[in-house]
């Protein structure tokens, strides 16, 4: 009787730990803070919201121009590979020239084609519908479509690297649409247990001039994972041509549910 009751708590023991260890390994992955998105989704039933404060400030033709939204994301997860996503930039407030109001409506998915390992990289298809239910000067032009391509390889020594590449349509000053590019890569940097960092160049948009022209940025910050459901995160893009920003700067906050 004795062994037996040793034999059923050596199986508990050997069954809580690999539970807690399987828990430990399920860590929160927000598509934030960088611009290139991850192709991992949300297991079947849970709930993220990210959400952060962000600043931009750009110079031109002796003016400098001001800009603060609330950027934030809502994902569910519906299926062992399928997520649904509602985004938007919040409440924005712009200086010089004075305006605010809150930004458009996006509602999309997020698709996962291939889980990642060592041997071959994640990959999803992310779709994304932006909608004309802004305010003010904050408020685009009908229906804004794009579809993106998503890769992630697992690198030695802990290191990622994340690829995203994709169409968006839109429409000009004129009112006529057009298409234009998005083509970016981030390199994860582990920094500690529950630190990581990460160094990008993204083309935001890749356009003719009068469709706004490309807008390209050279960004790196930091996230740290204070629970396996909750993560801070900072980090600052340089405009690298004369039509992106300047600056960026924003500082985040993911939580699961």
């Amino acid at each position: 009787m004795a062994r037996m009751a040793a034999m059923k708590a050596l199986f508990l023991a050997t069954l809580l730990s690999a539970c807690m260890a399987a828990q430990a390994d399920d860590a929160i992955s927000p598509d934030r803070p960088d611009f290139t998105n991850g192709p991992d989704v949300l297991a079947a039933g849970r709930f993220q919201i990210e959400t952060s404060g962000a600043w931009q400030r750009d110079k031109a033709d002796g003016a400098t121009t001001r800009l603060r939204s609330t950027p934030t994301l809502l994902r569910l997860g519906v299926g062992h590979d399928l997520e649904l996503r509602l985004d938007s930039t919040g409440a924005l407030r712009q200086r010089e020239p004075d305006a605010s109001g809150r930004g458009d409506l996006g509602l999309g998915f997020k698709w996962l084609m291939q889980d990642g390992d060592e041997n071959r990289p994640g990959l999803a298809l992310l779709f994304d519908l932006q909608t004309p239910t802004g305010s003010g000067p904050f408020k685009g032009r009908g229906l804004r479509p794009s579809l993106n391509f998503l890769a992630q390889w697992q690198l030695p020594a802990g290191y990622t690297l994340g690829t995203m590449a994709g169409l968006i349509t839109a429409r000009n000053d004129a009112d006529q649409r057009y298409t234009a590019g998005v083509l970016s890569a981030s390199l994860g940097i582990p920094l500690g247990e529950t630190l990581h960092g990460f160094a990008e160049i993204a083309g935001q948009q890749l356009a003719s001039a009068r469709n706004g022209g490309n807008v390209v940025t050279a960004g790196t910050g930091v996230a740290w994972q204070v629970t396996n459901d909750v993560q801070l995160d900072t980090a600052v893009f340089r405009g690298l041509n004369r039509t992106t920003p300047d600056w960026a700067w924003t500082v985040g906050l993911s939580l699961r549910f």
